[in-house]
């Protein structure tokens, strides 16, 4: 059951990130319309920087890793394992990373974001996913690989 919640928690984060993050990259006034993420008049150029530079990094790296991870752990591979404890750990620095962000950025003059709670309880919610899946990982590690 555990497993099972690990990877679908993992494919709904993918979802969102493969709509918001690649896509924030071609076009970032689209992605801040759909609600994917904030608009620019509200974060300032330094918040879409920021946001370009994680999607280019989860775009990149940490999407692929995290698809390996799931991949391999449907098909029980020694290999996912690796890849998802990796995952799982930049699960966690990420969501602690923005999360810190807002509290260090609030009050800012520029910075025109007011409503934090939701970003607070989702990112607090995706950085225990983190910390729990990488224990998870490490706990159940000799179950779940096929010999």
């Amino acid at each position: 059951m555990e497993i099972r919640f690990l990877m679908g928690f993992g494919i709904v984060l993918n979802i969102i990130y493969l709509l918001g993050y690649p896509m924030a990259l071609i076009n970032y006034e689209f992605a801040a319309s759909v609600d994917l993420l904030e608009r620019s008049s509200k974060i300032t150029d330094v918040g879409v920087a920021l946001n370009k530079g994680f999607g280019l990094g989860d775009t990149i790296f940490y999407m692929p890793l995290f698809l390996v991870g799931i991949i391999g752990l449907i098909k029980r591979s020694s290999m996912a394992l690796f890849a998802m404890r990796g995952a799982m750990a930049i699960t966690v620095y990420w969501s602690i990373v923005c999360l810190s962000t807002l509290f260090f950025v609030k009050g800012s003059p520029a910075w025109q974001f007011s409503d934090y709670t939701p970003y607070s309880i989702l990112l607090s919610i995706i950085a225990i996913y983190g910390m729990w899946g990488f224990y998870f990982l490490y706990d159940v590690r000799s179950g779940l690989i096929k010999n």
